[in-house]
């Protein structure tokens, strides 16, 4: 049989995923901003 996740292995994927959706959001504005000043200087 396996074992139900203990709350501190939660926690702990909670903290992965939680750092996951940082490091995704924080290199989409990355992007975002590199593509917005790619524009400016074309102009």
């Amino acid at each position: 049989m396996k074992r139900k996740a203990t709350p501190v292995s939660r926690r702990a994927k909670n903290e992965v995923n939680k750092k996951a959706i940082v490091w995704a959001g924080s290199i989409l504005a990355a992007i975002v901003i590199l593509m917005a000043v790619l524009l400016i200087i074309n102009r």
